[in-house]
């Protein structure tokens, strides 16, 4: 009896098989050239394919632009914001609207070249979930631009334990079904492969080419730094204790509230062998916060259990996700006819 493989990406039928998305934000004089490239390159591919341009509140002619290539190409979706939201609401926009099996995301700069998106389509051919762009020859600025971008790199890397060379490339290949569940803010953009790794994803990392921006200027700067760190924040949280966040509030009060009991121990101690009065030294004090403190995070912690459990089951959602299923198929109806016993 010949088993059956049933996979998660082929419960859903997608009219794509690729769906680039490009947040725009003030790229008048990228937007023609990108697209005559980035069409040239997905027609080469001999494949179904749109491309979803996202205007992030653009002051100059990209949105004129980009209603023009919208109606030039029926493979061409213009979405427009109603104001700047930034570039993760841009993207997150875009995924929203793709219907593609799977999705490349890539910035409309110029600066990454889409004559990658056919090698990246050939590794997620090898059975890959994600691909992420390396600018391993990075054409930015030293300073303000690479040595920072080194640094959140190896920070990230080895807070989440997903180890990539380049988080900042937005040139990256996802599956449909790695998205479907993630939503994005603030500047998680970046750390799409970490929550896809959470959920069991398969990553590959490959170098692109990267193109000196000729066009424009750059709308990233020094500032991000400190929305990256809030955001590992929040990303490593959500990846490793959002299913059993008692353990770390639950955690945090076992040791505050151990070293309440230790202050406490110590100042009866010392006030036995000194004789001096305890109201003389600051021990009650660190006791007493010690030992509320830990109280409170422990109560903490079982607040926010409840409200995760509430998450997953108001949205029918559970703490893990299935790659694969493989059963038996059921006997048919008719093979399975009754026979009456002889006595």
């Amino acid at each position: 009896m010949q088993a059956l493989y049933a996979y998660q990406d082929q419960k859903r039928d997608y009219p794509y098989e690729i769906s680039v998305v490009l947040p725009v934000y003030n790229e008048e004089d990228n937007l023609r050239p990108l697209h005559e490239e980035l069409s040239g390159v997905l027609d080469s591919m001999d494949i179904d394919y749109e491309i979803i341009y996202v205007d992030d509140g653009s002051r100059d002619r990209s949105p004129e632009i980009m209603r023009e290539l919208a109606e030039q190409s029926p493979q061409v979706k213009a979405v427009f914001l109603r104001r700047n939201f930034g570039q993760t609401a841009a993207i997150q926009a875009g995924i929203d609207q793709a219907t593609g099996a799977i999705i490349t995301l890539m910035d409309s700069d110029l600066q990454n070249d889409p004559a990658a998106i056919p090698l990246m389509k050939a590794r997620m051919d090898e059975g890959f979930d994600l691909v992420s762009g390396w600018r391993k020859n990075r054409k930015d600025r030293m300073l303000t631009r690479r040595i920072p971008s080194i640094a959140a790199n190896w920070v990230i890397s080895r807070v989440t334990n997903v180890y990539l060379h380049d988080y900042g490339c937005t040139l990256k290949m996802y599956r449909r079904e790695l998205l479907d569940h993630v939503r994005l803010y603030g500047e998680m953009h970046r750390f799409i492969p970490v929550l896809a790794w959470a959920a069991g994803a398969k990553l590959d990392e490959m170098v692109v080419n990267h193109r000196p921006r000729i066009h424009g200027k750059s709308k990233y700067g020094l500032y991000r730094t400190a929305k990256v760190v809030l955001d590992l924040m929040t990303v490593t949280f959500l990846t490793k204790f959002n299913t059993r966040p008692m353990y770390i509030f639950g955690g945090a009060g076992f040791l505050f509230g151990g070293l309440g009991i230790l202050a406490f121990i110590f100042m009866i101690l010392h006030s036995l062998i000194t004789s001096i009065p305890l109201v003389g030294t600051p021990l009650p004090v660190f006791s007493a916060v010690f030992i509320v403190g830990g109280t409170q995070s422990i109560l903490l912690g079982l607040i926010i259990e409840m409200l995760m459990r509430t998450y997953y089951e108001s949205q029918h959602k559970g703490p893990y996700t299935i790659r694969e299923i493989i059963s038996q198929p059921q006997v048919a109806e008719e093979e399975m006819a009754f026979t009456p016993s002889p006595h």
